[in-house]
């Protein structure tokens, strides 16, 4: 298999894979299972991904981690919005 085609899968498949998570979340406006730590490190990772991807020139990597970073960032915006006080 052509590495490209098996970055952009993979780059695909980890992009959208908190999207159910997310609509989940503003389905039930519950937050209570997620964890605030592990959304802040991963929201950290995947933007330092994003400037790897920058340094590399390397768009598949800014492109799908960007829009991972975009889809936790809506994440926590939930979680702020419906965590009970």
């Amino acid at each position: 298999m052509n590495e490209n085609i098996l970055g952009i899968i993979a780059g695909v498949l980890t992009s959208i894979s908190m999207i159910p998570q997310l609509i989940k979340v503003i389905k039930e406006k519950n937050v209570d299972d997620i964890s605030l730590v592990m959304l802040i490190v991963l929201i950290t990772g995947l933007s330092l991904w994003v400037w790897y991807g920058f340094i590399k020139d390397e768009l598949p990597i800014i492109l799908s981690n960007a829009f991972a970073v975009m889809v936790n960032i809506s994440l926590l915006i939930c979680y702020m919005i419906y965590k009970k006080s």
